[in-house]
């Protein structure tokens, strides 16, 4: 098993995989928009365990599959009881011998991990508390299709220092991003994670913590925001939103970022709360780019890590 490639955190790909993922991601959505369905994963099977509700993960992966020739199976998490009914290692010893990739939408990272270390298939990260790989490699791919390069972005992220905005600090610091993080106090990157992601990203672009969102966009190329309260945080929505009302994406905070700067969201969107609807349906806006470029990225991410690149 330890020379299966798995996707758990953004960490374990290389700049050059990334990049490589990019090249073949691009390439696929110029064929689909030629109306080209190529057979690179003809009779290979993805299995899908959802503990998660889900629409673009689902839709993204599922559609990448069939467009390839594969097929996709939707597991629900209570079917298999993680933990509970069954033990994730189980779980992964059998079902590596029924499909050749896993994907799994969880709340405990600690399920991805222990699914990768007993699976002999490749293992992707469709969500999990800590993290939302697949989201950042699909904003990152958006931003430079919009921007032409990477090279010197400024992301800034406004709202909660969540699993997503983990996601992507990280991978922007790989790639030579800028990123800023602007939370409310108690909401920010702890000290464990910081020191995660320094290690990661080495010698690039290291995250700034900067509390006053008007001071954290004026330089931003790419301002960018998700929901207050997550999956399994919505006791905490109504206090979040009282928290959370100065750092909601809105004409005012655009205003203080150069003009040409970019918006983005991961979905879904609370409309009139973490963004209001004049910047989701903005010119500026590129929310929808990014959530079809899931699509695209998890279909080349499929094929890196199935070694159909060139079939």
């Amino acid at each position: 098993m330890s020379d299966v490639r798995h996707l758990t955190t953004v960490a374990d790909l290389t700049n050059l995989e990334v990049d490589r993922v990019y090249q073949i991601a691009g390439d696929t959505k110029k064929q689909i928009k030629q109306g080209i369905r190529g057979g690179q994963l003809a009779g290979l099977v993805l299995g899908m365990i959802f503990e998660k509700p889900s629409m673009r993960t689902r839709l993204s992966f599922e559609a990448a599959m069939i467009q390839a020739g594969g097929h996709a199976l939707d597991i629900r998490g209570s079917e298999i009881g993680l933990g509970k009914r069954e033990d994730a290692r189980d779980v992964a010893r059998v079902m590596s011998r029924y499909v050749d990739v896993i994907m799994i939408r969880t709340f405990a990272h600690e399920n991805v991990e222990t699914l990768a270390a007993n699976s002999e298939v490749p293992v992707i990260n469709g969500l999990s508390d800590y993290a939302h790989p697949c989201q950042a490699l699909a904003d990152l791919f958006t931003i430079r299709e919009e921007l032409g390069s990477l090279e010197g972005v400024n992301l800034t992220f406004v709202g909660d220092g969540n699993n997503v905005a983990r996601s992507l600090a990280m991978l922007c610091g790989r790639l030579g991003v800028k990123f800023t993080l602007s939370a409310p106090a108690g909401h920010e990157f702890d000290a464990a994670f910081l020191d995660t992601a320094a290690q990661a990203i080495g010698d690039g672009p290291q995250i700034a913590m900067v509390t006053d969102p008007a001071e954290a966009v004026k330089d931003a190329n790419v301002i960018y925001t998700d929901v207050w309260a997550s999956m399994g945080q919505e006791a905490e929505a109504a206090e979040r939103k009282k928290t959370f009302r100065p750092y909601q994406i809105n004409s005012v905070l655009m205003g203080h970022a150069p003009k040409d700067a970019l918006a983005m969201h991961c979905l879904p969107a609370h409309r009139g709360d973490e963004i209001t609807d004049d910047v989701i349906d903005g010119t500026n806006s590129i929310i929808y780019d990014q959530a079809e470029n899931r699509l695209h990225v998890q279909k080349g991410l499929l094929f890196f890590l199935l070694g159909a690149e060139g079939a």
